[in-house]
């Protein structure tokens, strides 16, 4: 039986609906806008988060009253009925990916909720121990960039792996000093992102000096073109896809097998999707970790707890939030993380 299969019958009472905001700034030189949705049912509170980039797609939700779901349901029932629901009725959204990142706040709850009310955590229900997380922390060089801030952050914990995005204004210099720290394991080079605020042109150059410089990272969200193909598809035992990647169809679709697959569960939407995708990439011996979207409450510790269970050794972009608040201070957490004893629901 599949890990999805084991979980459609799960049932959840919902007897309410409610929605909390939240907002921060990042590391990253940008504020963050998340909404949780939670779900509440037999004196219970189950919580998923929407992690929908544009700021304007929560403020819409203000003022409009939440989804009806109230009643009992499995979690495949449930499923099946948002495929009626419009959850950008107020306005549809900026993004088309945005959907799923809705669908997916919403299924989590709902999952959250159910587990909580069997009072259980999704490890047991599934039979599978969770097992301590490898994270890798992602951080940006500032401008102009440099390496001050990955050796900042191993001067603090010399331990720390790192996740980077290269640009084509990435100096010798940055490249050499993050070659001497052997701490880089991802290279995000974000060729597939379009009309964003971090695209970043197929520069065969930068790829060029990105394969030499570190041999051994995982290559990123590669674009592939007349010029980037040559320079790809021998590497392709290393090269990882993130944001076309919403389902099984989306990795067979892709211009190589790759030898890895970063896995965001909110770009996937439904439960069903996600468990399925991982399910194949085992199946097709692709290599697996876990990605982040700059979660701000519950969104954080499900893609943790996702990862303890199927992935935990991948260089998961999943490190806590201490690393992208803006006013966080060390002590950092340490990597790996582990799982909590007293675990319930969807949580690590």
């Amino acid at each position: 039986m599949s890990a999805y299969e084991r979980i459609a019958d799960l049932t959840v009472t919902i007897e309410s609906v409610d929605r909390r905001r939240y907002t921060a700034d990042t590391t990253s030189g940008f504020e963050r806008t998340t909404t949780e949705f939670r779900l509440a049912g037999d004196g219970l509170v189950g919580r998923g988060e929407d992690v929908t980039y544009d700021t304007a797609d929560h403020d819409a939700l203000a003022g409009t009253d939440p989804i009806d779901l109230e009643g009992e349901w499995t979690i495949a029932d449930l499923s099946a009925a948002l495929d009626d629901v419009d959850l950008f009725a107020a306005k549809p959204p900026e993004q088309k990916s945005s959907r799923n990142y809705r669908r997916w706040a919403v299924e989590s709850a709902a999952l959250d909720l159910g587990l909580r009310q069997a009072d259980t955590s999704l490890g047991e229900y599934l039979g599978i121990e969770p097992d301590p997380v490898r994270f890798v922390v992602s951080t940006r060089l500032g401008d102009p960039p440099s390496a001050d801030r990955v050796e900042e952050l191993l001067a603090v914990d010399g331990d720390l792996e790192f996740k980077l995005d290269p640009t084509p204004d990435w100096p010798d210099s940055a490249f050499e000093r993050l070659c001497e720290t052997d701490a880089v394991r991802i290279l995000d080079l974000k060729g597939w992102y379009e009309g964003t605020d971090v695209d970043v042109p197929a520069d065969p150059e930068l790829y060029r000096d990105t394969l030499a410089a570190f041999p051994a990272a995982v290559i990123e969200d590669a674009a592939f073109t007349a010029e980037t193909r040559p320079l790809l598809e021998p590497q392709a035992d290393r090269l990882s896809f993130d944001y076309p990647i919403d389902g099984v169809e989306a990795i067979e679709s892709l211009p190589v097998d790759p030898g890895w697959c970063n896995v965001k569960p909110s770009r996937f939407g439904t439960l069903e999707s996600l468990l399925e995708t991982i399910a194949y990439c085992r199946e097709e011996g692709i290599e697996l970790y876990g990605g982040g979207q700059f979660e701000l409450a519950s969104g954080r510790t499900a893609i943790q707890t996702i990862a303890a269970l199927f992935y935990p050794d991948g260089p998961n972009d999943i490190a806590p939030g201490a690393f992208n608040d803006s006013e966080a201070t060390p002590p950092y957490p340490r990597s790996p993380l582990k799982s909590s004893d007293d675990a319930v629901g969807f949580e690590f």
